[in-house]
């Protein structure tokens, strides 16, 4: 079976997934992840230079392997915090943290002797821990008015409850992004910032393409006794959902050849910045669009007097028909009663009203 003719027959309504139904299930299991991902943020992210302050020097030495760059940078501080890496250029850059307390000029001078190259040749550059402070104080600043405006656009073009159930999955994005960011101990740099804000919008893309479904299906749906609020919301979310498995795969590939092609086998390590923010925060926004932002809607909108006499419609016209099914099968009667609309198969096509036919009676039909 192709993923189109799947797609197809979710949007009809003939194949069906009760994800909203099963809201308990993935409440569960993203309660167990934002928990690690807290344990994570509790051990401590793993800050780059330009956040903590201390000195960046640039090393231009052909043959200048890492490992010897590294052992003499760490024989002069003293400890083992030195952090080496290769440039595109094919030099080398030393990194050192502020709390070593060692002048430029002094590093300078005995690392040009460790690893024989000229004074002239290392480019030191002092970053000082202002610096840092003063762009997490933006990046702070900058998240707080997205998450209000946010959920002022979303109160406004659709309801309040949807722009709480969209603000608790952004919120839940940045935590599992966060947390994975500090358990794998990648360093903190403005590029993970900017991927941090760039999933935010994502998710919220996602996000608000199912609600806008499930706005489409519930319009006038408190005039009806067929279905309930999270069958007729979940039924938008099975609509929507091959074109968020697209998104996301499609989305995921070219960053997954950052992370691990670039990253990892090039060993270009100011591709994993951004690239590891963008691939948990891609999975997380698709994971929270389906399992924690459409169940939240329907469980809040579920507690309105509206929607409770709605389904307290819907479950007597249900018991209704099944009791009219019985009395009609113990009669040896056929039964041809309306397609019922269970949890988590929503979408099917409105039968004729019910009704029963006596067995070897006329059609009617000549």
């Amino acid at each position: 079976m192709s993923l189109r003719n799947i797609g197809h027959r979710l949007y009809q309504g003939e194949v069906s997934f009760d994800f909203v139904g099963k809201r308990k299930i993935w409440y569960s299991i993203s309660a167990v992840i934002v928990l690690v991902a807290a344990i994570g943020l509790a051990m401590g992210l793993h800050l780059g230079i330009e956040f903590k302050g201390g000195s960046v020097y640039t090393v231009h030495k052909p043959g200048l392997s890492v490992s010897q760059a590294k052992d003499a940078a760490n024989k002069i501080t003293g400890s083992n915090t030195a952090l080496v890496q290769t440039t595109d250029k094919g030099d080398v850059r030393v990194q050192i943290s502020a709390e070593e307390s060692v002048p430029a000029a002094t590093f300078t001078k005995e690392f040009s002797q460790a690893v024989g190259v000229e004074e002239k040749d290392i480019n030191a550059q002092v970053i000082g821990p202002s610096w840092g402070a003063d762009i997490s104080k933006k990046a702070l600043t900058g998240l707080i008015i997205f998450m209000v405006l946010v959920t002022v656009y979303l109160a406004i073009a659709f309801e309040w409850r949807m722009a709480l159930a969209a603000l608790v999955a952004l919120i839940h994005d940045l935590l599992i992004t966060i947390g994975v960011y500090a358990l794998v101990g990648f360093e903190v740099t403005p590029g993970t910032v900017i991927g941090f804000l760039t999933i935010l919008g994502y998710s919220l893309y996602d996000t608000v393409v199912v609600f806008d479904t499930v706005k489409e299906n519930t319009n006038g749906l408190a005039k009806q006794s067929r279905r309930t609020y999270s069958e007729a919301a979940n039924h938008g979310l099975n609509q929507t959902l091959v074109r968020s498995i697209n998104t996301t795969v499609v989305a995921l590939l070219p960053v997954s050849a950052l992370l691990f092609i670039g990253g990892g086998l090039l060993g270009a390590g100011t591709l994993n910045d951004i690239s590891l923010a963008l691939f948990i925060g891609l999975a997380a926004g698709a994971y929270s669009s389906i399992c924690v932002a459409t169940p939240l809607l329907a469980q809040l909108k579920e507690q309105t007097p509206e929607m409770k006499a709605l389904a307290k419609r819907v479950a007597q016209r249900r018991a209704s028909e099944a009791k009219a099914a019985e009395e009609a099968a113990a009669r040896g009667e056929d039964v041809m009663i309306d397609e019922e609309v269970p949890a988590g198969m929503v979408g099917q096509r409105n039968q004729p009203t019910s009704r029963t036919r006596g067995k070897g009676r006329p059609s009617g039909k000549r």
